[in-house]
C-alpha cells in the first residue's frame, strides 16, 4: 500500500465516523439513514451522465452490492437505536475485516504480506476490546446481534465491491450506479417497515441526512478506489480504524464514557493501523 493510498483511507475513515456521528445525533435514525440513501442516488444520478456505463458482468456485481447495502443501513439504524456511537460502532466496523479476510484467503482474492496479516489480526483484538464493555456497562444487549449483522453485510459488499471496480475500471462510475442501486432497494423497505414515520419531519432533520450523504459519498468514492489500487482486506481492515475517530466523536459531541478499556483498545486499534503500514 502506497503513502497516497494510505492518507487516502484514513482521510476516509474520519468522513465515515463523522455521518455515523451525524446520523446517531438524530431523534429518528431511520429518518437520517432515509435521507443519506436519497442524497447517495442524486450524486450519482448527477454523475452518470459524465461517466462510462457499465458493461456485462458489472451489473451483478453492482446488483448484489445494492442489496446488501440495504441490509447494512437496515441493521446500523436499528443498533443506533439502541447503543451509543461508541459501542455500536466497534462493533459493527470491527467484524467486517476479520469476514473480509478469510474470503480473501477462501477465495484467493488478494496475497496479503505477513505483516498485512499481523496488523489485521490486531486490529481485531482492538475492536474486540472495545466492544466488550457493553456486557459490563447496562446498555441493551439486542445492539449486539444487529451491529454483528451490520458487520457481515460490511464485509459482504467491501469484498463484492471490490472486485466489482476493479472488473469496471472506474470507482466513481462504479460508486454513482451503486449507490442509486442501494437507495432503490433501501427506500421502499424502510417505508413498508416504519411507514410514514420515517419520512422527514422538519429542516434540520434534512440538514443533517444531506450532509451525512454527502461525507459518505466522497468516503466510499475514496474506499473503493484504493481497493483497485491495494488488497481488499487490508483497505478494509485500515478504514476500520474510523473506529478510533468514532470514539473520539462519541466523547467530545455526545459525551460518552472514556473509560480506560477504551482508551486501551484504542491503542490497540492504533498499533493494527500502523503495522499495516510496513
Amino acid at each position: 500500500m502506497t503513502a497516497l493510498v494510505f492518507c487516502a483511507v484514513l482521510i476516509a475513515a474520519l468522513l465515515h465516523a463523522g455521518w455515523n456521528a451525524l446520523v446517531k445525533t438524530g431523534n429518528n435514525k431511520q429518518t437520517s439513514m432515509l435521507i443519506l440513501t436519497l442524497t447517495h442516488a442524486s450524486f450519482g444520478l448527477c454523475f452518470i451522465p459524465f461517466l462510462p456505463m457499465p458493461q456485462g458482468e458489472v451489473w451483478i456485481w453492482l446488483l448484489a452490492s445494492g442489496f446488501i447495502h440495504m441490509f447494512y443501513q437496515l441493521f446500523l439504524g436499528f443498533a443506533y437505536e439502541r447503543g451509543d456511537l461508541s459501542r455500536v460502532y466497534p462493533i459493527a466496523r470491527g467484524g467486517a475485516p476479520i469476514i473480509v479476510l478469510i474470503g480473501s484467503v477462501l477465495f484467493e482474492v488478494d496475497t496479503l504480506r505477513g505483516f498485512d496479516l499481523l496488523g489485521i489480526l490486531v486490529l481485531g483484538l482492538g475492536i474486540l476490546l472495545m466492544a466488550r464493555g457493553v456486557f459490563s456497562s447496562g446498555e441493551d444487549r439486542k445492539l449486539i446481534p444487529l451491529a454483528i449483522y451490520s458487520a457481515c453485510a460490511t464485509a459482504g459488499y467491501s469484498l463484492i465491491d471490490g472486485l466489482g471496480a476493479r472488473v469496471m475500471g472506474d470507482a466513481l462510475a462504479y460508486v454513482s450506479w451503486l449507490l442509486i442501486f442501494s437507495a432503490v432497494f433501501y427506500t421502499p423497505v424502510i417505508l413498508l417497515l416504519r411507514g410514514r414515520s420515517v419520512l422527514p419531519q422538519n429542516s434540520s432533520q434534512i440538514s443533517v441526512g444531506l450532509l451525512a450523504g454527502f461525507a459518505s459519498f466522497v468516503a466510499y468514492v475514496i474506499v473503493v478506489w484504493a481497493m483497485t489500487q491495494a488488497p481488499i482486506a487490508l483497505v478494509t481492515a485500515l478504514r476500520e480504524s474510523s473506529i478510533l475517530f468514532a470514539m473520539i466523536l462519541g466523547w467530545f459531541f455526545f459525551r460518552e464514557k472514556m473509560v480506560l478499556s477504551k482508551i486501551l483498545a484504542g491503542i490497540v486499534i492504533v498499533i493494527g493501523v500502523i503495522l499495516t503500514r510496513f
